[in-house]
C-alpha cells in the first residue's frame, strides 16, 4: 500500500504502518493535552498504541487462520481507521471464508476475556484524562465494540464476508459479493450521514473508507469472473 513503511515481520508477514497513523496520533495528543494537559496526552497516545496492537492482533487472527487453509499473507498494514491484512487470495469454500473471516474478532473476545480476567471490566466512558474511565476498561469496551462492528454484514468488514460465504450457498459467488458489497455501500452513506449532521470528521472518513473498499470489492469480484470465463488467449 502507497503511503506505508514497513516496521518488520511476524508470523511470515510483513507488518507496515500507514504515514497517516501518525496524524490521528497528534491529534489525539493534541485533544487531551489541550483538554488536560501532558500526562493526559502521554496517556491517550499510549492508548490508542496499546489499542492498535488490538487490531493487529485481530489481523493475524485472520492471517494465520488463512495459512492454515494455504492462503499466505504478504503484509498487514495499520490505518489510521485499522488494519488490513492482505491476504494473497481468500479462500474458495464458503466454510473456510467464514473461519477466516471469523478468527480476527475471535482474537478480539479472547483480549476482551483477558482484560476481564484481571478485573478490568469494560468501561464506556471518556478516556481523555478526566478519570471518567480507567485505561484497560476502556481497552476492554473497545474491544467488545470491535467485535460487534466488524460482525456487522456488509463490506468490507468481517461479517460481509461471513456474509458473502452464506449467499455463496446459494448464489454464485459474484451475486453473493455484489450483494455484501451494496450493503456496505448503503452502511457508508448512513455513516457519511451521521458524521456530517454530527460535526463528526472521523465518522465521514470511516465513511469513504468503507464505501470505497466495498466498491473495490464488487470490482475486484467482476473482474476475477470475467477473466474465468473470458481468459485471455494468446496468439
Amino acid at each position: 500500500m502507497s503511503w506505508s513503511f514497513p516496521i518488520g515481520r511476524l508470523f511470515g508477514s510483513e507488518l507496515r504502518v500507514h504515514v497517516t497513523f501518525f496524524l490521528l496520533l497528534a491529534w489525539i495528543g493534541g485533544e487531551a493535552y489541550m483538554a488536560a494537559g501532558p500526562m493526559a496526552a502521554a496517556i491517550n497516545v499510549g492508548f490508542v498504541l496499546s489499542l492498535f496492537l488490538c487490531v493487529v492482533a485481530h489481523e493475524y487472527g485472520h492471517a494465520l487462520m488463512a495459512r492454515r487453509y494455504g492462503i499466505p499473507t504478504p503484509d498487514i498494514t495499520v490505518l489510521p481507521i485499522g488494519g488490513l491484512a492482505r491476504l494473497a487470495r481468500m479462500p474458495e469454500r464458503p466454510s473456510a471464508e467464514i473461519a477466516v473471516a471469523l478468527a480476527g474478532p475471535a482474537v478480539n473476545v479472547a483480549i476482551w476475556a483477558v482484560l476481564t480476567a484481571f478485573g478490568a471490566s469494560a468501561d464506556t466512558g471518556m478516556f481523555f484524562g478526566d478519570g471518567g474511565a480507567s485505561f484497560l476498561g476502556s481497552l476492554s469496551a473497545v474491544n467488545l465494540f470491535l467485535v460487534l462492528f466488524n460482525m456487522i454484514p456488509a463490506f468490507p468488514m468481517d461479517g460481509g464476508r461471513v456474509l458473502r460465504a452464506v449467499l455463496a450457498l446459494r448464489f454464485d459467488r459474484l451475486r453473493a459479493t455484489k450483494i455484501a458489497a451494496g450493503a456496505g455501500q448503503a452502511l457508508a452513506v448512513g455513516f457519511a450521514v451521521w458524521g456530517v449532521t454530527s460535526g463528526n470528521p472521523l465518522l465521514v472518513l470511516i465513511a469513504v473508507f468503507v464505501f470505497m473498499a466495498a466498491s473495490a470489492e464488487a470490482k475486484a469480484m467482476e473482474q476475477r469472473m470475467r477473466s474465468v470465463h473470458f481468459p485471455h488467449v494468446r496468439r
